[in-house]
């Protein structure tokens, strides 16, 4: 699995979002204790990602069903379901497709014959185990866990 940088930046906007539902507002970069809707310059801001592409991002997110928007001065975004029912897995198909790919298709499609014919099956348990991941982990999930030192746990 490839994570590119438009699937990264999908997962944080989306924790951003959710962070403000849950009134975390500060770091989500919505303005204030208890805010639902968060503007997409200040998730940009924020989260460190250029406006223009965080803009297609948020548009997939909206018509995947994953955000919806509110036009205006005190317009946002806001996501569809509490942060307990969107999974990462979610959120990854909304902004890549397929959660695993081989050259460019999807796992399933990968097709080999002769002595090559075993990699199927390696790509889709590969696959199979990704979506078990990412599948069963919320948006929720990620927004309860402690902050882990990473410098400690590096070897």
């Amino acid at each position: 699995m490839y994570v590119s940088a438009r699937s990264d930046y999908a997962l944080r906007a989306m924790l951003a979002v959710a962070a403000a539902v849950r009134g975390g507002g500060g770091d989500a970069g919505s303005g204030g204790e208890g805010a639902e809707l968060v503007k997409a310059a200040s998730l940009a801001e924020v989260q460190e990602i250029p406006l223009s592409f965080l803009q297609g991002i948020l548009l997939d997110l909206r018509r995947a069903g994953l955000l919806h928007s509110h036009r205006g001065a005190e317009g946002g975004y806001a996501l569809t379901r509490p942060p307990e029912e969107i999974t990462v897995g979610d959120v990854l198909r909304a902004v890549g497709g397929s959660l695993t790919t081989v050259r460019g298709l999807p796992a399933e499609r990968a097709g080999y014959h002769g002595v090559a014919a075993g990699l199927t099956d390696v790509w889709l348990a590969v696959h199979g185990a990704i979506a078990t991941v990412v599948d069963s982990t919320t948006l929720a999930d990620l927004l309860d866990r402690e902050p882990t030192d990473r410098a400690s746990t590096a070897s």
